[in-house]
């Protein structure tokens, strides 16, 4: 008798998952108490409930109308431990103000030039971020002249796919309505 085919719920690294599904990106938006170990608080419920932790946007400068601490959390899990992530966040006491998936599959880095500091580049990220369907994954700041002078900073965006010039055009508006140059990754154009 041939052997017969046994199958597996196992995504392609081969891990396995509840459901045979493969692991998506998900993003919860929390509000932390300043405080010590509040943010590890946060952290635990995802790793005890099995999600990667991807990113942490945590602008401790930064509080909302309430007086917390906004942090985005960036997660891949496979879909059916979402809800029980969130679920185990609540249960901690934790404030979560937004839970969804959200797939952020294109990344575009441009430049952003001129008095990015007296701009507050706090306020900039923050409207990249909260007015376009894109996530900050990595920043380099330059400031050779110091404070006072002309700066640029490269910005890696994690976008939804399909979405890169619609956050293009949003970073130009708010890097004009702050005085700034962006300056654009080429695009090789075929004939």
């Amino acid at each position: 008798m041939p052997d017969e085919a046994v199958t597996t719920d196992e995504d392609e690294e081969g891990e396995r998952t509840d459901g045979g599904e493969r692991p998506q990106t998900h993003t919860i938006r929390l509000e932390l108490v300043d405080k010590p170990g509040e943010l590890l608080s946060a952290l635990r419920p995802i790793a005890d409930n099995g999600g990667n932790l991807l990113s942490i946007f945590h602008e401790r400068g930064n509080l909302t109308p309430r007086g917390h601490i906004p942090v985005e959390v960036d997660v891949e899990c496979p879909p059916d431990r979402f809800e029980s992530i969130v679920e185990a966040l609540r249960e901690e006491g934790v404030n979560v103000v937004q839970a969804g998936a959200e797939r952020y599959g294109e990344q575009l880095t441009l430049l952003l030039v001129g008095d990015i500091v007296d701009t507050d580049l706090s306020d900039t990220l923050r409207c990249i971020e909260s007015s376009t369907d894109a996530t900050l994954s990595d920043l380099s700041l330059s400031a050779h002249q110091g404070r006072n002078g002309a700066s640029s900073a490269r910005l890696r965006l994690a976008t939804r796919t399909g979405r890169t010039d619609e956050v293009f055009d949003h970073v130009r508006d708010i890097a004009d309505s702050k005085g700034l140059d962006v300056i654009e990754p080429l695009v090789e154009v075929s004939e």
